[in-house]
C-alpha cells in the first residue's frame, strides 16, 4: 500500500495496516525482555566481583562504567551503520556482539583477572547499544506520535520484566553458587553467561528470518525541516534528561544489594538481599504497564513530572530514615522510574522525522551516564557512606521535572 503525507506532514491512512506492527512490537518485547535481564544481571555481578576482587566501591563502579561508556564510544557509529543496514539487520548485528560479549566472561573466568570481566562487559554492552539505537526508535515509528510513549512504554515493561527475574537467576546461580575464595567465585559466572549467549544466538537467528516492516519510507515522508537533529532544543535537552535518568535508575540499583546488607537498614546477607532487587526492577514493570494505559489519555509530560517528584520524596525518606522504611523507600523508586526513559524519549524524538535515526544515536549516546552517575555515587559511598550517598540522585530527578513541565516543549 502507497504511502502519502497528509497535509501536516503526518501519515494519513494510507499508512500500512497496523495488524502488520503486532507481530513486530511481539517481537521487539521478546528483545527488550532479554537486554533488560542483561542490565540488571550486572545489580549482580557488582557485589559478587566486589568480594571476589577485593575492591572499594569505586573501584566496583567500573563495572558500570565500562559497560554504559560503551553506549557512549558505541551509539553514533551504530546509528550510522543503522541508516544504512536498516533497523532489522541493526538488532542482528547487535545480538550477535551482545552473544560475543557473553562467551568472552568464559576466559574472563579461567584466568581470574578483573580487568578481562570488564573488558568482556564492554563487547557485551557495544551489542546492547545497537540494539537499544536500533529498536526504541523503531518502537516510536510503528504507529502514531500520539501513542508512542504508550507503546514504548509498554515494549519497555517487558524489558523491566528481565529485570525483575535477573535478580533471582544471577542470585541463585551467581551470589548462592559462589564460595569465599577468588578462585571458585570467578568460575560461577560462566554457565549464566554461558545460557545467555545461547539465547542471543537463537534470537539473532529469529530476527534474521523474520520479516519486519521496513519504516525508513514512512519517515522519509514525514516533513520536517532541513538540517540536522542536534539543531533541536527539546532533543538537546532530553538527552541530557536520558543521561540523568540512566545515571539515578543504576546508581540506585547498584547499590542496592549493598545498601540492604547494612546493619541499619535489613542486614541481609547478599544472596537474599539480591532477591529484594527484584520489587526495585518488578514495581519498574509494573509501573510502565499502568503508564502505558494511563498516558493514552493522561498528558505524558504531567505523568512524567509527577513521578519525578514522587522519586525525589522517596529518596529523601530513604537518606532520612533507617529500618524497614528506607529499605522500602528505595524499592518504591523502580515504580516511579518506570516511564521515565520512554517518555524522555519519545518527547526528545517528537517531530524529527528524518532525522529520528540520527537523534536515536545522539540520545542513546547519554546512557554513558550510567557509568559515570554510579561512578561519582561510589565516591560518595566511600567518603561518606552507601546510605547518605543515596541523596546524589535527587539532582538528576530534578531536572527531570524541569524537562517534563519546560525542556521538552519543542520551541
Amino acid at each position: 500500500m502507497a504511502l502519502s503525507p497528509a497535509p501536516n506532514g503526518q501519515l494519513n491512512a494510507a499508512t500500512p495496516p497496523h495488524e502488520n506492527y503486532t507481530s513486530a512490537l511481539s517481537s521487539l518485547a521478546a528483545l527488550f525482555f532479554l537486554f533488560g535481564f542483561i542490565t540488571c544481571l550486572n545489580d549482580i555481578l557488582i557485589p559478587h566481583l566486589k568480594g571476589v576482587f577485593q575492591l572499594n566501591y569505586t573501584q566496583t563502579m567500573l563495572i558500570q562504567f565500562c559497560y554504559f561508556g560503551a553506549y557512549f564510544i558505541v551509539s553514533v557509529p551504530a546509528s550510522a551503520l543503522i541508516s544504512r543496514i536498516s533497523y532489522k539487520w541493526g538488532i542482528v548485528v547487535g545480538l550477535l556482539m551482545a552473544a560475543l560479549g557473553c562467551v568472552l566472561f568464559i576466559p574472563a573466568a579461567s584466568y581470574k583477572t578483573y580487568e578481562l570481566f570488564l573488558g568482556a562487559l564492554f563487547v557485551l554492552a557495544s551489542g546492547v547499544t545497537i540494539l537499544q539505537v536500533a529498536a526504541n526508535p523503531y518502537i516510536t515509528i510503528l504507529g502514531s506520535q500520539e501513542t508512542s510513549a504508550s507503546r514504548l512504554s509498554l515494549t519497555q515493561a517487558f524489558n523491566s520484566l528481565g529485570t525483575t527475574l535477573a535478580p533471582f537467576f544471577g542470585s541463585y546461580l551467581i551470589l548462592s553458587a559462589a564460595v569465599s575464595d577468588a578462585e571458585s567465585g570467578a568460575d560461577s559466572v560462566r554457565v549464566p553467561y554461558l545460557l545467555l549467549s545461547l539465547a542471543l544466538l537463537l534470537l539473532a537467528i529469529i530476527f534474521a528470518a523474520l520479516k519486519l516492516p521496513d519504516v525508513r519510507r514512512k519517515i522519509e515522508v514525514q516533513e520536517v525541516a532541513e538540517g540536522s537533529a542536534w539543531h533541536y532544543r527539546h532533543l538537546l535537552l532530553g538527552t541530557v534528561g536520558i543521561f540523568l535518568y540512566v545515571g539515578a535508575e543504576v546508581s540506585i540499583g547498584s547499590f542496592l544489594v549493598n545498601f540492604l546488607h547494612l546493619p541499619e537498614i535489613a542486614g541481609l546477607p547478599e544472596n537474599q538481599a539480591a532477591h529484594y532487587v527484584s520489587f526495585y526492577w518488578g514495581g519498574a514493570m509494573l509501573g510502565r504497564f499502568i503508564g502505558s494505559a494511563v498516558m493514552r489519555y493522561a498528558d505524558s509530560r504531567k505523568v512524567l513530572a509527577f513521578n519525578a517528584s514522587m522519586a525525589i520524596l522517596l529518596l529523601i525518606v530513604t537518606v532520612l530514615t533507617n529500618g524497614s522504611l528506607a529499605m522500602w523507600a528505595v524499592l518504591s523508586i523502580g515504580l516511579f522510574n518506570s516511564i521515565m526513559f520512554p517518555t524522555i524519549f519519545s518527547l526528545a524524538v517528537n517531530g524529527l522525522g528524518k532525522h529520528t535515526s540520527q537523534a536515536s544515536g545522539i540520545i542513546c549516546l547519554a546512557i554513558v551516564g550510567g557509568a559515570i552517575v554510579p561512578l561519582l555515587q561510589g565516591m560518595i559511598a566511600d567518603y561518606i557512606g552507601v546510605h547518605l550517598a543515596y541523596i546524589m540522585p535527587v539532582i538528576c530527578y530534578i531536572y527531570i521535572g524541569y524537562y517534563a513541565l519546560i525542556g521538552s516543549k519543542p520551541v
